[in-house]
């Protein structure tokens, strides 16, 4: 083009802005629509600022290509941000509610990879950032002094372009853009949505219907049973309708309902919507503890600065000992008090010696020997225990195997399980096929450590309600896998699972495709309305 007319070196510079500023405007938020023809589009806000920028005197045409640039670089960071949380969590980076997550993700690659690697990556995207508008303030400050120079030819080439791209398709595709004009709008509107949020949840967290319910009225039908809800990390329903993986999860699951159900037991299972995919564990937790939908960290610190009964409380009130075993908590967890526990018992309690399985700190069947040599053995109070399952928390491998229960010990048996597995900070350089394959696996291993123990420890009055937390990332659901999750409730007395028998759940540990689907906030007040007594009918009218 004539505006690129001089010194080779130049035009060179000069085409590698142009190409810059049209990557940044036309790059899709999606990781699977990042292929070469996305890329050969004319983007109308590229042309729109050409026009601006001609128009504008020179003192106020270099102030707006600085400003310009800059909004260019930012744009181009809340595009890689949304690809990273798209491929993760399923749904675009939210610019108000986000940030906190940030913290996770750190932690995350420090207990994985080492504190080395968490450092670096810190430093990679404070560098990435900075360079991101660095490189876009001096492309668009290039092109300006560019296009201006050559002010009748690009005032000429952007009216054709204008009319090509309004007119033409190929193959069904507008050759014209809008993908930044989009995006912004798109931010915007979510970002009008985070600031509202937390006024309406908190009113939302007001209204508790079973707020003021006296203990004697609370979960009568439990009494004198102990009560374990199990979230088992990533159990998604993925893991029993993907063609690589439902025979062999829906074979554990098949049978451990025939081998519970020759013991006497009984279990009935659906599904619940978590607020969340691919992550976000605690949001999950809470919303199924509290009855309300947590999906981002401002409603976490709303809720656990609130005094919203929970489950764990409503036990606790009706005078069960409640006890949370986290062995994913390796650190401070005041908000940990809001959940309403006697006791919890973090990661360093658990007083496990053997190694740990990439994530996770423990194998999940120490976890459980844990509670059971701590809180479950001997003449105790009736106990009511919260217990994450984390050893099927990507990146799924190296994993542990069951053993026999009288082996756990202190865990120092585990030792030489860690050895021949491919390293854990490879996942996503890996066949998504071994990863699938992985996650499978572990999810054989925590459902069938829950299996075991029932057959192991269970007796009349245990009563197991276990669930997912939340779907896998994508890498293992592929796109549009929806976020729900497996929830089951096993009983061996009869009356435990009579109370239920008006959900419509499946029978057996393994839900049916058609088995009831409810938002995991629904199922608190269900579950204390199952257990409790009837609300007692309004006097009659006179």
């Amino acid at each position: 083009m004539a505006f690129l007319k001089g010194p080779w070196p130049a035009r060179v510079l000069t085409v590698l802005a142009g190409l810059l500023v049209l990557v940044v405007l036309t790059a899709p938020t999606h990781l699977d629509q990042l292929t070469p023809a996305a890329f050969l589009r004319v983007p109308i806000e590229g042309l729109i600022g050409v026009v601006v920028l001609l128009a504008l005197p020179d003192r106020a045409r270099r102030v707006a290509a600085v400003a310009g640039g800059i909004a260019l670089g930012l744009l181009a960071v809340v595009k890689i941000l949304d690809i990273g949380f798209d491929a993760v969590l399923f749904r675009p980076f939210d610019l108000v509610l986000d940030w906190p997550l940030f913290g996770p993700g750190v932690e995350y690659v420090d207990v994985t990879s080492g504190r080395t690697a968490a450092i670096g990556l810190v430093v990679l995207a404070l560098v990435l950032v900075a360079g991101l508008v660095v490189a876009s303030t001096w492309s668009v400050l290039r092109l300006s002094r560019a296009v201006v120079r050559r002010r009748p030819v690009v005032l000429r080439s952007v009216a054709v372009l204008a009319v090509v791209s309004f007119t033409l398709t190929v193959p069904g595709v507008p050759i014209m853009s809008t993908n930044a004009a989009n995006l912004v709008s798109a931010h915007a509107r979510q970002v009008n949505a985070g600031l509202r949020d937390r006024s309406e949840f908190a009113a939302e967290a007001a209204v508790d219907a079973f707020r003021d319910t006296p203990a004697r009225d609370l979960l009568t039908a439990l009494r004198g049973k102990d009560v374990i809800v199990s979230f088992v990390e990533s159990y998604g329903r993925v893991a029993l309708e993907h063609p690589e993986m439902a025979w062999q999860v829906g074979q554990v699951l098949d049978e451990g309902t025939t081998t519970l159900r020759s013991l006497g037991y009984s279990s009935r299972s659906a599904f619940l919507t978590s607020p969340v995919s691919g992550g976000g564990s605690w949001m999950a937790q809470a919303t199924f503890l509290s009855g309300l939908k947590v999906d981002n960290q401002q409603r976490y610190q709303t809720l656990v600065a609130s005094d919203r009964l929970t489950l764990n409380r409503a036990f606790q009130r009706a005078d069960w000992r409640s006890v949370g075993v986290m062995p994913g908590i390796t650190r401070a967890w005041p908000e940990g008090q809001f959940f309403g526990y006697d006791r919890i018992y973090a990661a360093d309690d658990l007083g496990y010696r053997g190694p740990r399985f990439s994530y996770a700190t423990m194998p999940d069947q120490y976890t459980l020997s844990a509670f059971q040599r701590d809180e479950h053995t001997g003449r105790h109070a009736p106990v009511m225990a919260t217990i994450p399952l984390v050893s099927s928390h990507l990146p799924w491998t190296p994993l542990p195997h069951l053993i026999g229960w009288d082996q756990v010990g202190d865990g120092s048996v585990y030792a030489p399980m860690t050895t021949g597995d491919d390293p854990h900070d490879a996942i996503y350089s890996r066949d998504p096929a071994v990863v699938r394959a992985d996650y499978r696996k572990s999810i054989e291993y925590s459902l069938g450590s829950l299996i075991s123990y029932v057959k192991t420890y269970g007796d009349n009055n245990l009563v197991l309600v276990f669930l997912g937390d939340h779907q896998p990332n994508a890498m293992v659901t592929g796109e549009n896998a929806g976020r729900d999750v497996p929830i089951t409730i096993v009983a061996r007395d009869p009356s435990v699972l009579d109370r239920i028998s008006g959900w419509g759940w499946t029978d057996g540990l393994k839900p049916a495709p058609g088995a009831p689907v409810w938002p995991m906030n629904a199922f608190r007040d269900r579950f204390l309305t199952a257990f409790s007594p009837p609300a007692p009918s309004p006097p009659p009218a006179h």
